[in-house]
């Protein structure tokens, strides 16, 4: 079990009236398938990640959102600077497994009226790239992903007849309500439940990483300050400071 697991299963679930984008607010603050369509599992591993997303297979939702699935946040252990990334590497992942991605990740933290959904920031383009690097984590981490989107698809397939990134929004929920606490996913779910914490756990970081992550949960940091002032009296003898 990597770290992103034992974080997402230590946390406890949201009480009640606090929504999914909340409690994800909060963690992004502190820190051979039928389903597939015409192409076969192996074929669609022989897929080069980048390139042109092929014609079969599930669509993209627009143009802006495949150009996110290739481009999105950068940085990861290896390579910090966001700004200016230097250290790059093949990515891994083909078009139709960062198509279920994207639409995993839009399950996890959806559009609403303060911000865009994470696809639309380039989550699948972060995964993508974290899972790609050259570190056995990381590697172990691809597997995780890889199997998980074929299992997300048969899934998908054996209960609605169809890929995950063609399910209705109510399908997608019922498949998601099975995966999403390790603690409490039945057996037959277990798997799935792994790589949904990952996913959860990569989505939240590609997404609160970004200005529209930022604006979101309302971090205030990187703003040049024209003086510096304490804070009020107040707020210091809340913390016990005065």
């Amino acid at each position: 079990m990597n770290s992103n697991d034992e974080r997402a299963e230590a946390a406890p679930t949201a009480p009640e009236g606090v929504t999914r984008r909340i409690a994800l607010q909060v963690l992004g603050a502190a820190a051979a398938l039928p389903m597939l369509e015409s192409l076969s599992v192996h074929e669609a591993a022989a897929q080069p990640a980048r390139g042109a997303v092929p014609t079969g297979g599930p669509p993209m939702a627009s143009s802006s959102q495949q150009v996110s699935l290739l481009s999105g946040p950068r940085g990861t252990a290896s390579d910090p600077d966001l700004l200016r990334p230097k250290k790059d590497w093949p990515r891994k992942l083909n078009a139709l497994e960062l198509t279920t991605l994207a639409a995993l990740c839009d399950m996890i933290i959806p559009a609403d009226e303060h911000s865009p959904s994470a696809s639309a920031v380039g989550a699948p383009a972060y995964i993508n790239e974290h899972v790609s690097a050259p570190l056995d984590s990381n590697a172990r981490d691809l597997v995780r992903v890889r199997g998980g989107v074929s299992w997300l698809n048969l899934e998908s397939d054996k209960r609605f007849g169809r890929p995950f990134a063609k399910l209705t929004q109510g399908e997608k929920t019922q498949i998601c309500d099975d995966i999403c606490y390790v603690p409490k996913a039945k057996p037959e779910f277990s798997a799935g439940a792994r790589f949904f914490s990952l996913v959860r756990n990569l989505t939240a970081t590609a997404f609160y990483t970004t200005d529209e992550g930022m604006k979101d949960v309302g971090y205030v940091g990187n703003v040049a300050l024209p003086k510096w002032e304490l804070p009020p009296t107040a707020v210091l003898k809340q913390l016990g400071l005065l």
